[in-house]
């Protein structure tokens, strides 16, 4: 009788060990999460203007979790390169039009396989078109498997950009609608102003985007699918020359500090409140944090766990 209960147990136990379903328990309280990436500001232009005076809303939700002074994109200072960063925790050369996979999974796919959730429990919503790349990788293991839905640009893939205001109307809709865990948001601003050679836009760019960044934040308190359970990151791709490096503001992609110092802000109920960090991390840590959250490991990142983030 002792031998049959025994072996049993042992057959129960072995069917939940390979269930899809059953993933690596987290010990935290977060059960989704959310990032932002503000395409292409100089920290110079955020946390280190005077009084914060372009990011109101960031500083003050700063209050409520942990800054980074020292976050780098430690990769190659682009779109494409710093979100696949992001997202794998590989730093990869990947052609900044959108005409190449990340080589390695994603975060999205990491939790998509491990969870055995639908694919709608991940979503990529960006202005750009070009970062729909993000929902696929060149890794066998994990090509054309376990995509996260993704909203990017006017249509997607070679589309066109598109405003930052319908890429904040679709977020919105699709927390509302669709309830992901998982979620990439990403603005083409002040980037493109930037780009266009126009100091006012690009000051307008940071602003507004620092608007959205705190109704979002406003709708996760408000939504009862994601109060209380809900990390926050606010992060970007790349910054951009300093003043004294070729033409300035304009343009990025090379070693220099303006393009490789970016802001890092994280809020959620297993971080501390007001905590500053100044201690150096890098793009890649972000996956393997966020695994470690949310109960998936990163195989692939490079990065490592923010351990002093975590309460």
């Amino acid at each position: 009788m002792k031998f049959r209960i025994l072996t049993i147990l042992f057959i129960v136990f072995t069917y939940n060990s390979c269930r899809n379903d059953i993933g690596i328990s987290s010990k935290y309280i977060t059960q989704r999460v959310v990032i932002v990436v503000v395409d292409g500001p100089r920290y110079q232009e955020t946390w280190n203007y005077k009084n914060r005076s372009f990011i109101s809303n960031r500083n003050e939700l700063s209050k409520e979790g942990v800054l980074f002074t020292n976050f780098k994109n430690t990769g190659i200072t682009l779109t494409n390169p710093g979100h696949t960063s992001i997202v794998t925790g590989v730093n990869q050369n990947i052609n900044n039009a959108g005409a190449q996979l990340p080589d390695q999974p994603s975060i999205f796919q990491y939790y998509l396989k491990e969870k055995g959730l639908p694919n709608s429990a991940c979503q990529i919503i960006a202005s750009k078109d070009k970062l729909a790349v993000l929902s696929n990788c060149l890794n066998l293991t994990y090509k054309n498997k376990f995509m996260p839905e993704y909203n990017c640009g006017i249509s997607g893939l070679n589309s066109g950009y598109r405003e930052d205001k319908e890429t904040f109307k679709v977020a919105l809709q699709t927390l509302a609608n669709k309830h992901p865990n998982l979620v990439l948001i990403q603005f083409k601003e002040p980037d493109a102003s930037g780009h266009a050679n126009d100091w006012r836009g690009y000051v307008n760019g940071i602003q507004k985007t620092d608007e959205y960044i705190g109704l979002i934040w406003k709708y996760l308190q408000e939504d009862s699918y994601y109060f209380g359970k809900t990390s926050l990151f606010v992060t970007n791709d790349h910054g951009r020359h300093d003043d004294n490096v070729s033409n300035g503001f304009v343009n990025h992609g090379d070693n220099c500090n303006g393009c490789r110092h970016i802001e890092l802000l994280a809020i959620g109920p297993d971080f501390s409140k007001g905590k500053v960090i100044s201690n150096s991390y890098n793009q890649t840590d972000l996956a393997s944090t966020i695994g470690t959250i949310l109960g998936f490991k990163s195989y692939y990142s490079q990065g490592k766990t923010i351990q002093e983030l975590l309460k």
